[in-house]
């Protein structure tokens, strides 16, 4: 990473105010890929009754938004961001797509390999660029339909549908892909809207986290299960880790283009291999490594598309 003083010499790319330092967002984003394969992990050991019961997903993903919101307290009442002139609506289907897709990821993870149900995860690109096409009026060239059909041709080799190694639960991770990529397709609403694309990231994690709080807790009460005392710091860590994921995500993408940080991401595939490796012996399959190489391979390819255009 940069010394300071060369940060603040590098150029600043247009739209952000942060110097532009590929190799620091590069660092950045694999930091975020590594945490991100500890909350599934995490939630793969409550899901399994890791330290007491095996807790629902609703539980987990309850957890998740609850301690985050609790961390980001004492930062908002020390910044006090305004909040005028939010997008409300768009905010609320947002935290609900995001609460609807980490509770699919983290039931799925609770059952399958996490290198699978993290490599169906990263479907939600091409489903987001699908859905930009009738939401958001986007055109789809060739390159990036080639691309599409590459990651969906990894995630039949995943999910096996018709096979006897097909398991369900290749599908709830499906679907939370799915309400992830609608996140996606707001976040870009969001930008394009009525709130300013520069809003402070306090701002943004502090609504995101409290609506996400809000519909998490009360799906959390329908199936609640008394956590044991070794599973609250668990809970506990799922939350302030991926808040501390959702800040790095912000501080990569003020660095460099999305287009170049984010296939630095796909990163999480290996980091999740190797922890589900190391604390359940659950090892990829040739067919699973397969799929998730042509799922990368697509994202890659998308990513790279953009990259392009944006030149």
């Amino acid at each position: 990473m940069r010394s300071e003083p060369e940060a603040t010499a590098a150029p600043t790319q247009p739209g952000l105010t942060t110097p532009a330092s590929p190799t620091a967002a590069a660092l950045l984003m694999l930091t975020a890929a590594a945490l991100v394969a500890v909350t599934t992990l995490l939630a793969k050991a409550l899901g399994r009754g890791v330290g007491g019961e095996p807790l629902p997903p609703f539980m987990v993903s309850g957890g998740r938004f609850a301690f985050a919101w609790l961390t980001l307290l004492p930062f908002v009442a020390w910044m006090r961001p305004s909040f005028e002139g939010a997008a409300w609506k768009l905010h609320a289907a947002r935290s609900f797509c995001g609460w609807a897709g980490v509770s699919g990821m983290f039931a799925a993870a609770a059952v399958l390999p996490l290198a699978d149900a993290t490599a169906i995860s990263f479907l939600n690109p091409m489903i987001a660029m699908v859905l930009a096409i009738p939401l958001l009026g986007e055109r789809i060239g060739p390159w990036r339909w080639g691309a599409a059909a590459t990651a969906l041709l990894g995630a039949v080799v995943l999910i096996r549908p018709g096979l006897a190694a097909f398991q369900p639960y290749s599908l709830v991770a499906l679907a939370a892909a799915v309400f992830m990529a609608f996140e996606v397709v707001v976040v870009k609403m969001l930008a394009g809207g009525s709130t300013k694309a520069g809003e402070p990231p306090i701002r943004i994690l502090f609504i995101n986290n409290s609506i996400g709080a809000t519909i998490s807790l009360a799906a959390a009460a329908t199936v609640w299960v008394w956590p044991s005392p070794a599973q609250w710091p668990m809970l506990a860590a799922i939350g302030v880790v991926m808040l501390s994921v959702q800040a790095l995500f912000i501080q990569a993408l003020k660095r460099a283009d999305a287009s170049f940080v984010m296939p630095f991401f796909y990163a999480t595939l290996i980091f999740a291999s190797a922890y589900d490796a190391a604390v359940f012996g659950d090892l990829p399959t040739a067919l699973s490594v397969l799929g998730a190489a042509l799922i990368v391979a697509g994202a890659a390819v998308l990513a790279w598309r953009e990259r392009v255009r944006q030149a």
